[in-house]
């Protein structure tokens, strides 16, 4: 069962509630809503007991008791959530980018990557170590020499470093390099990888699967906020669809959806689902009037040599018309109209 307090609930109080939990067996994660604390008890009841529930709810500081379900729901109306990583609000104020190549080629490469982005006023880096790929014989990643390329580049230029991680046993080692750990699509129903990534206390980036509903999305998403673990971002990269045209079809209509259920974040990867280069721009801006509060784009300085995903990838001129015009698109909505979707 999930146990809300109200915003003034003093930390006696729920500890209180959290020892009683614990007495009655249940296993207790603390989660952050937003502005609201919720306590997420698991037992294995059918039905909480009557006289417990009565118990709680007769403590102070509890606002409501009710029955598993979303921990991550937009509470009382309330806005969206930013979450902080170094020092920048996704979800705040300015439009949060991630950009780099899909895969670390060298770190050279990174290097003059990082170097640019900062001087376009971009945060963080992405750059795939480790890389899950739908052919066996696709490039899969320099792994630990791409983390220690990522390490570098991150301590070099100041710059922020998202990378995905593929299993459980890669957390711990993927978590020393990576300031958001980010989930892949195929492993967004990964249960014990969510877990593990989640327990880190890194922030992380959820990518939606690509055969996935919104719904399903936003229950990975539980998976872990559950650990306790609130800092998540939400990244729209397309869905499976019969057009052949593009890689896959970009959900605007599951952003606005997924920004009236949840107070997390909600990124767009307009590379990974027009598939082409020419198609990314369009798609990065409609995500934005869609209500995403940030984009993650492929960018290398060839992307015609590009060791993979070159097609979808921009060059630094390409790029850098692409910010300009979502920057543009971000300042014209009234804050106002995004605090509220």
């Amino acid at each position: 069962m999930i146990i809300e307090f109200r915003p003034d609930a003093t930390r006696e109080s729920i500890e209180r509630v959290r020892t009683l939990l614990l007495t009655e067996g249940c296993d207790v994660s603390e989660v952050q809503a937003g502005p609201i604390l919720l306590l997420v008890a698991e037992r294995h009841w059918a039905q909480p007991p009557l006289d417990i529930v009565s118990q709680l709810k007769a403590h102070a500081g509890v606002a409501d008791v009710r029955g598993l379900g979303s921990v991550l729901p937009r509470v009382g109306g309330a806005s969206t959530k930013p979450v902080e990583v170094r020092g920048f609000a996704f979800g705040g104020d300015e439009l949060g980018v991630i950009a780099g190549p899909c895969t670390v080629e060298s770190e050279e490469q990174l290097a003059e990557i990082a170097r640019f982005l900062v001087a376009q006023g971009v945060r963080f880096l992405r750059g795939g170590a480790f890389k899950p790929t739908t052919s066996p014989y696709s490039y899969p990643g320099g792994r630990e020499e791409a983390l220690r390329a990522l390490q570098s580049v991150r301590r070099e230029f100041g710059v922020g470093v998202v990378t995905e991680v593929m299993t459980p046993e890669q957390v711990p080692m993927v978590a020393e390099v990576a300031d958001v750990l980010q989930i892949g699509a195929r492993n967004m129903q990964n249960f014990d990888l969510l877990r593990e990534a989640g327990q880190s206390g890194k922030p992380i980036l959820l990518k939606r699967g690509f055969g996935c509903t919104v719904e399903e999305w936003l229950h990975a998403a539980e998976h872990i906020a559950i650990t306790g673990n609130g800092q998540i971002l939400l990244c729209e990269r397309g869905i499976r669809s019969f057009d052949p045209l593009t890689r896959a079809s970009l959900d605007v209509s599951g952003i606005a959806v997924a920004r009236t259920r949840t107070h997390l974040p909600i990124l767009a990867d307009p590379s990974h689902a027009a598939g082409r280069r020419e198609f990314v721009k369009p798609l990065a801006l409609a995500a934005i009037g869609a209500g995403a509060m940030g984009l993650m784009v492929e960018i290398h300085p060839d992307p015609e040599s590009a060791v993979k995903d070159g097609a979808q990838t921009l060059n630094f001129e390409q790029f850098t018309d692409l910010l300009q015009s979502a920057r543009a698109v971000w300042r014209a909505l009234k804050p106002e109209q995004r605090a509220e979707r």
